[in-house]
């Protein structure tokens, strides 16, 4: 490998590294015009191992807006990152997939009936009416995305994600 394709391959990976980090963090904050943003045009998602649905990306968007108005705290993590980047003729290509692992802690927006929310502890926030509830984490998945990546005129963007549940647990 020349040292013009590796330097080609780091900036690849760091720029991939870019646009999953952006998932994460679009999906954390409910920012969906960001999330669209990250895929290709005719990207998809398929939700449906953790409960959800599969489509189009501006579909699964709307989704998620709505499911995870459910959940207004959450905080997932993707890790074990394994990017493959696609050869052509030796030189980087436009094609990437990359498998990671996910840990999805999430707070649901009620307190169940019987549980009082403490306005005096650490672990809680401000609601907008002063009081606060608690914002510790009552339900974790965890599994494996597998993302397929293009190399567009806008940079790095996902065509596809799949995300692969493989355990959940509430705690009440």
């Amino acid at each position: 490998m020349t040292q013009r394709v590796e330097l080609a391959t780091v900036m690849d990976s760091l720029a991939i590294d870019a646009v999953i980090t952006g998932y994460a963090v679009a999906v954390d904050d409910a920012n969906w015009s960001g999330y669209r943003a990250l895929f290709t045009p005719g990207g998809r998602a398929d939700y449906r191992t953790a409960g959800g649905i599969e489509g189009p990306a501006a579909e699964v968007a709307g989704w998620l807006a709505e499911t995870m108005r459910l959940f207004p705290v959450r905080q997932h993590l993707i890790v074990n990152r394994r990017l493959r980047l696609d050869r052509l003729d030796g030189n980087a290509g436009d094609r990437a997939a990359l498998q990671a692992d996910y840990l999805n802690p999430m707070r649901l927006e009620t307190v169940p009936d019987g549980i009082e929310a403490d306005d005096t502890t650490a672990d809680g926030a401000a609601s907008g009416d002063g009081s606060r509830q608690p914002t510790e984490p009552n339900f974790f998945s965890g599994g494996r995305y597998a993302f397929g990546l293009m190399r567009t005129e806008d940079g790095w963007r996902i065509s596809s994600v799949v995300v692969r549940e493989k355990w959940r647990r509430t705690t009440l």
